[in-house]
């Protein structure tokens, strides 16, 4: 820590505070949850956008936020109905933790967001960036967060060169967003600077230091090191899926199989599907028992889940002798839209039925 203050020192603290809060200030975006200080929606916005763009999050959080105004609607909602709100926007495990973390704050904050950033990262889905989200934006309390954009943004200005996914590098990093958080007079709004320049200005590929307020101060800049921080671990090589997705309509309803408690997206529902490997047609999952007749293809979609890029043929199908499993059910075509339907099923209902959910 005391290497991390004399970088960090008085002086620089203070150029840096009066450079970025009068930028921030200036040219802020206007975001549906920068217009309240609610710690409810605060929390909903962070949770939603971690590992999504801002452009993608916009209308599902005015959308989640109409249907769940408060902790205690949200935690008495049943849990497919959160998923049904939540669907299409990923990473399902957010949306199963918000709903659980909402029952514990009823059951032990009396339904706030706990000031306290022990208990905050005590809550399910809630770990340091999240606390440290909402207790600098809604509470104004001087806590330091890192996400991808804080960890490129400092890695620039101290020109930090270790690889970002070591603990030393983490610990640095961290140390820096403290040192800078302390005494800034307005950490919510800092935080919230942080953020936005390098989601708008310090750009992973292309930084557009040009347009930065605070070039001067960067010591990555100086040195013509901009592109080189920070280290990033490189990423795994993607993986090709290739699927059959089966739509089966009988009477103006729609087969559907729910995915099991163990699987990627549990609980979501899908399309009858079946992964091609090497050519080969896999069965479908022998708990489902289904027999299905193919028709003619109705198109091919894409989809991409993290590392895995998928090419899904859609057939029309129909229902052989088989009877229903548990797993599957038909629903009428009003049913769908407060299903919490995986993101690819939308692509290929739209596909298939020619209209959107």
């Amino acid at each position: 820590m005391t290497e991390i203050r004399e970088r960090v020192c008085d002086e620089r603290r203070a150029a840096l505070w009066a450079a970025l809060l009068s930028w921030y200030d200036a040219n802020k975006r206007d975001l549906p949850w920068r217009r309240s200080d609610d710690p409810y929606a605060v929390w909903i916005s962070e949770s939603m956008l971690q590992q999504t763009r801002v452009e993608t999050v916009i209308p599902y959080f005015r959308r989640f936020m109409e249907r769940f105004p408060t902790v205690g609607s949200l935690a008495e909602a049943d849990v497919d109905e959160v998923l049904a709100r939540w669907s299409g926007l990923g990473y399902y495990s957010r949306a199963r933790r918000l709903h659980a973390a909402a029952a514990q704050l009823l059951e032990l904050h009396e339904g706030e967001f706990p000031r306290d950033r022990a208990a905050a990262e005590a809550l399910p889905g809630v770990g340091a960036y999240t606390a440290g989200a909402v207790l600098s934006i809604a509470y104004d309390l001087e806590e330091p967060l890192i996400d991808g954009n804080v960890q490129r943004v400092l890695a620039r200005w101290f020109h930090v060169e270790g690889l970002v996914s070591r603990a030393a590098t983490r610990r640095e990093l961290e140390g820096l967003a403290e040192a800078l958080v302390r005494g800034v007079g307005d950490p919510a709004s800092w935080n919230q600077a942080l953020m936005e320049l390098g989601a708008t200005i310090c750009l992973p590929r292309e930084p557009r230091c040009g347009g930065c307020p605070v070039e001067a101060f960067c010591e990555a800049r100086a040195q013509g090191a901009e592109h080189a921080v920070p280290v990033l671990p490189r990423r795994p090589a993607p993986i090709d899926v290739e699927l059959e997705l089966f739509l089966v309509e009988e009477g103006g309803r729609v087969l559907l199989q729910r995915r099991g408690t163990g699987d990627r997206m549990a609980g979501l529902w899908e399309l009858p599907t079946r992964e091609l490997a090497s050519g080969t047609p896999r069965l479908f999952p022998a708990e489902l028992e289904l027999t299905l007749l193919a028709r003619e293809e109705l198109g091919e979609l894409r989809h991409t889940i993290t590392r895995h890029k998928i090419t899904a043929k859609v057939h029309k199908a129909v229902l052989g002798d088989s009877e229903l499993p548990p797993r599957c059910a038909w629903f009428a075509g009003a049913e769908l839209s407060g299903l919490g339907l995986t993101g690819m099923t939308k692509k290929a209902l739209t596909l298939g039925r020619g209209r959107s959910l």
